[in-house]
């Protein structure tokens, strides 16, 4: 773990209609615990809002915004486009992914991730950004060996897990000399939780958990509060990357006790 405080990052979810009011009070009520903020690209395979213009959104709030960018809906000119639209703004983090199934059509391009952070380190050799900070750029891992090439990002999010056990053992395996933030998801439905156990293999969600969370809805927030603190207070991560999904009010309200 890198010599800085535990850092919070929400995830919040991206406008699918061009309004940003939900997006505004989603960062109003998780500011009093997030450190900053994650903002998916076309979340799920659908169209969304700019996640640069999002994270814009964000600073401008006087919070600190990741964009996430994915590989699957853009070629080289639009990740430049993207970079040049961030830089106009001020939007120096992103998230690079290989990005969802989309829901229509198929990828735009070959373009892949570790392309992508090729293209973000060589701005600072590139006169159109001349003056401009350079990009922090961070990359996801599986709970699995990461690949050299991404060991170089600036920071690492790794999948979401219900076992802390599971997120220890694999920090315990790895050896990364950046920021690495473990994955907390809520479980806001019995519902969602078969529907995410069913779509990504990867996610293994205890029964009880489930069994908990269809008898009192609650369960969900309550859980990955627990979750939260046992990661902090384990030492082995710099940080949560907290998806809160519907249940953000919730788990605010719970973290502002607890945090």
């Amino acid at each position: 773990m890198s010599d800085h405080r535990f850092e919070l990052v929400c995830e919040i979810e991206p406008p699918t209609r061009p309004d940003l009011t939900r997006v505004r009070h989603q960062i109003g009520v998780l500011s009093a615990v997030a450190d900053s903020f994650l903002i998916p690209d076309n979340h799920i395979g659908r169209a969304t809002v700019s996640s640069v213009a999002v994270a814009h959104e964000v600073q401008a709030m006087g919070a600190r915004g990741i964009a996430c960018l994915n590989s699957r809906d853009r070629n080289l000119l639009g990740l430049r486009r993207d970079l040049l639209t961030a830089s106009a703004y001020g939007v120096e983090r992103f998230l690079f992914v290989y990005g969802d199934k989309p829901t229509v059509g198929g990828r735009t391009s070959e373009l892949t991730v570790r392309g992508m952070i090729e293209e973000a380190r060589g701005t600072a050799e590139d006169p159109a950004f001349a003056g401009r900070r350079p990009f922090q750029v961070g990359v996801t891992s599986g709970l699995r060996p990461v690949p050299t090439w991404k060991s170089a990002a600036d920071f690492v999010f790794v999948q979401v897990s219900y076992s802390v056990d599971a997120l220890l053992r694999w920090r315990e395996s790895v050896s990364l000399q950046v920021p690495v933030y473990a994955g907390v998801m809520v479980l806001a439905s019995a519902g969602m939780a078969r529907n995410l156990a069913a779509t990504i293999p990867d996610i293994d969600i205890p029964d009880r958990l489930i069994d908990d969370v269809e008898r009192d809805r609650n369960a969900g927030v309550d859980a990955a509060c627990e979750q939260i603190l046992a990661i902090r207070d384990s030492g082995a991560f710099d940080g949560v990357h907290l998806v809160p999904v519907s249940r953000y009010r919730e788990v605010a309200a719970r973290l502002e006790r607890e945090l």
